[in-house]
């Protein structure tokens, strides 16, 4: 009774291995979100609460210098407010909505960084924004995983190279090798995801780094006020506190706008491709963290994989047999795959129960043909092994394909 129920426990725990990663990370996410709101809060609000007490007191002042009531005087400011909303200031700024504003606005649209300095008023502007950015975000976003697709190729075949040249150059290869370096190439090899992100990062910091020290003397920002525009800049979080590009003359200043686009698309790309490596990182983080709650909570079982099996995976054995109506039997559960899997290790076994014993839905079938007849998944440098993240659209189906995730190699 008790050895039922506790099977009955185990099977209770049994997820999906994506399923387990996805509410793994949801949890994550919100104790990342409380903890960042109570950090920000407690540095933050004292400033907050300071600068309202200073501005209450020069309203106090000014009402009283000037005989203006404070309803009176909120109410001018609201207007200012609404002015500024507009592009209408006190002091001398270039026009927001002549032609090199709106391109300066639109590339801030499809960027989706939207500083929020200058936004459409007109109801035609807003319903045209609506078009505009639905499509413009999307050719974007494509143009970053097909930029995130050749950085990650031509690190790829830089990295081979250095790779190879070092194995030449130590001496270890056999004489009749030594002139045709090409028998012995490296066709399963694939860049290490740590090693990408190292150069990533790198780049990151020195595209950074280069537009800072443009835009402190151009924009009279400090030093750290740059880095931080270029980050918030980059990552397209736009708050709009700092925005580059907003005086009514610079000096040389073709060539500064010219300068501040490049960085922009060089910093916001760079970003992008090191946002998406970095999520292979935090996936490898959260295979261990499932592997380790898969031990805790399975005390029968001495492998994580047998908690939290993978989807779509084919194995030469069942977790659990089923019966003609389809219930668990008591002496079956997914703590005896590893016996059952041995036991028909060495059998031949058809199609048809290889499929009924793994649940392979005709669909999965479907699509596995469908890949292999037309070559996919595509690798770099003749490689096909898979990492096992099912992540295969977009930048994640790009980083699984290019990269080789350290994780899985162990």
């Amino acid at each position: 009774m008790m050895s039922g129920q506790r099977l009955q426990g185990c099977r209770s725990l049994h997820l999906n291995e994506d399923n387990g990663r996805f509410v793994l990370l949801a949890v994550l996410i919100v104790l990342y979100l409380l903890c960042g709101a109570a950090v920000f809060s407690a540095i933050e609000r004292p400033s907050e609460l300071r600068a309202h007490g200073r501005w209450h007191g020069t309203l106090l002042n000014f009402s009283e210098t000037f005989n203006i009531s404070l309803q009176e005087l909120n109410s001018f400011l609201r207007e200012y407010e609404a002015a500024i909303a507009t592009g209408i200031r006190a002091d001398a700024l270039r026009p927001r909505w002549d032609f090199t504003g709106a391109f300066y606005f639109v590339g801030t649209v499809v960027s989706t960084i939207g500083f929020g300095m200058t936004t459409p008023v007109t109801v035609a502007g807003k319903v045209f924004l609506i078009f505009y950015g639905l499509l413009g975000c999307a050719a974007t976003i494509l143009f970053f995983n097909l930029f995130l697709e050749r950085i990650i190729t031509l690190l790829a075949v830089v990295m081979k190279a250095v790779r190879e040249r070092r194995i030449r150059n130590s001496g270890l290869l056999p004489p009749g090798i030594r002139h045709d370096f090409s028998a012995y190439s490296l066709p399963g090899w694939k860049p290490s995801v740590y090693h990408v992100m190292l150069i990533l990062g790198l780049s990151a910091i020195t595209i950074s780094c280069c537009a800072s020290a443009m835009y402190t003397p151009v924009e009279g920002w400090a030093y750290l006020d740059s880095l931080y525009f270029c980050f918030v800049t980059f990552s397209t979080i736009g708050f709009g506190d700092f925005v580059s590009s907003q005086s009514a003359a610079y000096k040389y200043q073709s060539l500064y706008r010219v300068a501040n686009f490049f960085f922009m698309l060089m910093g916001v790309c760079c970003i992008y491709s090191l946002f998406n490596v970095i999520s292979i990182v935090i996936k490898q983080v959260l295979n261990w963290i499932l592997e380790k709650m898969s031990c805790l909570f399975c005390q029968r079982c001495n492998k994580a994989t047998v908690l939290l099996g993978r989807r779509n995976a084919i194995r030469p054995g069942s977790k659990s047999r089923q019966g003609r109506t389809g219930q668990l039997s008591d002496s079956d559960g997914p703590c005896d795959s590893d016996t059952e899997g041995r036991r028909l290790s060495g059998e031949m076994i058809s199609m048809k129960d290889l499929a009924a014993s793994n649940k392979v839905s005709l669909a999965i079938m479907q699509k596995q043909l469908s890949e292999s007849a037309n070559g996919y998944p595509r690798t770099v440098c003749g490689s096909s092994r898979h990492n096992g993240f099912s992540g295969g659209v977009g930048a994640l189906g790009i980083m699984n394909n290019r990269l080789a995730e350290t994780s899985n190699s162990r």
